[in-house]
């Protein structure tokens, strides 16, 4: 099972160089047979900055099916939250030895994205240097947001079928377009690499060992470019210097408390309940503490209870502490699960872990529940094949997002208000059960404007929480599109004569 170190609510796996191509060994045989892709994040500390601001960026680093530790920053943190990272495992070292490891093995990569003539040229040089590298092929399109990419770039990649795919869009960019296409490439690996290119074909140098080996990289390329990079390094340190110190503080006033004994007063007593109702699926307690010292016994019996089901209950009712190695062990968990159509429930979750999953933004990553009779409800409910709910009121026809609104789910929705705007209908898309919000779900809500603009009709979004709001804002689609805070407002509000056209969408 993966071993994960959280920090500021970005899980980073705690391996090797050597360790993370074998997984990417693993990754290609598994893709190989069954189509998936997997997706692989080389992390540093400016994309833990644009994580804490963009919801999506933050969902797809936490779902990530290997994120590596790319900057000292992050090393040096994990020693801070006592997970002692290996080292880094960078990018601009990472696509030679994949490089490497493809020659060796028969891998074909396809080099995709920066500007052009650089991955040509980065695919040159590692050809010569690593004979029998399959370069399955190079594409460096013209620059534009994720949401207006020419679709041909989607179809060249999927018939050059590769094992491995490098994307060199930047940071979130590159991460979102792979989340955004991964059901339907086909690719084993995608990789985002930035900058790599640059730095293979010399574009960009990188600074000498002793200067990588002391954390010392980033004063060398701030030598180089002063003038685009100073301002980024000045926020991303100031802003993960102060979110850092409040991981760390409330993780050591967490482990302080946790520590303090607990005089339990005698409990009052209750009128009888009805039972809790029968679920199929395993209970797993966790104690009082879970931290790096006690985490193998706990996750090795998490591990063997998933592997005979879909779903774990971990409760949490007599749990006052995790460390970051504890909540990196949940979001492993809580990813193998998924992938196997299931999920992790956290069960009586406490004061203390509640304020650290908040603090760290993994509040809305898992599935909290007060009661058993909670998670069956949540279970009838979303087990359930049916189109999204739909009713009307005033006039308008009211459809709920789904909860997880992405590529996966997108299409569905879709097709339900497509076929409402087919039929003269003014469709309100009410948005108060959706978590989450990729840019496969914007796609289909710009096209579903446009449409019903089309056919002289509407549509409204209502009901977005703070996250699912905030990533509409990122891409200024709240200037765009008709958003409204609940479903009684979208259908009260009149509808202004001048239409707006969808033009100009950034990323």
């Amino acid at each position: 099972m993966r071993k994960l170190l959280v920090i500021l609510g970005v899980p980073i796996d705690n391996l090797t160089m050597a360790e993370a191509l074998d997984r990417c060994d693993e990754f290609i045989a598994v893709g190989r047979a069954t189509g998936r892709l997997h997706q692989i994040a080389t992390v540093n500390a400016d994309f833990v900055v644009n994580a804490l601001h963009d919801p999506e960026l933050r969902r797809i680093l936490q779902e990530a099916d290997m994120a590596t530790a790319d900057g000292m920053p992050l090393v040096w943190a994990s020693r801070l939250l006592g997970g002692p990272l290996p080292g880094r495992v960078t990018g601009a070292d990472m696509v030679p030895a994949l490089a490497e490891r493809a020659a060796q093995r028969g891998y074909s990569i396809f080099f995709l994205g920066a500007r052009e003539g650089v991955a040509a040229k980065a695919a040159a040089i590692l050809q010569e240097r690593y004979p029998g590298l399959q370069v399955a092929g190079v594409l460096s399109p013209p620059p534009s947001s994720v949401l207006e990419m020419d679709r041909s770039v989607v179809e060249t990649v999927k018939a050059a079928k590769p094992d491995i795919l490098l994307v060199a869009f930047g940071n979130p960019k590159q991460e979102k377009w792979i989340r955004m296409y991964a059901h339907e490439l086909r690719v084993p690996i995608a990789i985002g690499v930035g900058g790599t290119f640059d730095m293979i074909v010399g574009v960009t140098k990188r600074a000498p060992v002793w200067m990588q080996r002391i954390g010392l990289e980033w004063v060398y390329r701030l030598i180089q470019e002063p003038r685009r990079l100073w301002k980024r390094y000045v926020h991303d340190f100031i802003y993960f210097g102060y979110f850092f110190l409040q991981q760390w503080w409330a993780m050591q006033r967490g482990n302080a408390l946790s520590m303090v004994p607990r005089e339990t007063p005698p409990e009052p007593p209750e009128p009888p309940t009805p039972p809790p109702p029968s679920l199929p699926w395993p209970v797993l307690a966790a104690g009082v503490r879970l931290e790096v010292s006690n985490l193998e016994p706990f996750t090795r019996e998490a591990s063997q209870l998933l592997e005979a089901n879909q779903y774990l209950i971990i409760d949490l009712s007599a749990t006052q502490f995790l460390d970051s190695s504890a909540l990196g062990a949940l979001v492993a968990l809580a990813k193998r699960a998924r992938t196997k159509g299931g999920d992790v429930f956290l069960l009586h979750v406490q004061e203390p872990i509640q304020h650290l999953l908040d603090l760290l933004k993994l509040n809305r990553f898992f599935e909290q529940f007060a009661d058993l009779p909670a998670i069956a409800a949540w279970l009838a409910q979303h087990q359930q094949s049916s189109p999204a709910l739909a009713s009307t009121a005033h006039g308008w026809q009211i459809i709920s997002a789904p909860r997880l609104f992405d590529a996966a789910t997108a299409p569905g929705l879709l097709q339900q208000v497509s076929a409402a705007l087919d039929k003269g209908e003014q469709v309100i898309i009410d948005c108060s059960a959706t978590t989450f919000m990729a840019s496969a779900g914007m796609a289909a809500l710009v096209k579903l404007d446009r449409q019903a603009r089309e056919r002289g009709s509407a549509v409204r979004i209502a009901g977005c929480n703070h996250d699912v709001l905030r990533t509409l804002q990122l891409v200024k689609l709240d200037q765009v599109l008709s958003i409204f805070p609940d479903v009684p407002a979208a259908t009260t509000a009149p509808i202004p004569n001048a239409s707006v056209a969808t033009e100009g969408i950034n990323r």
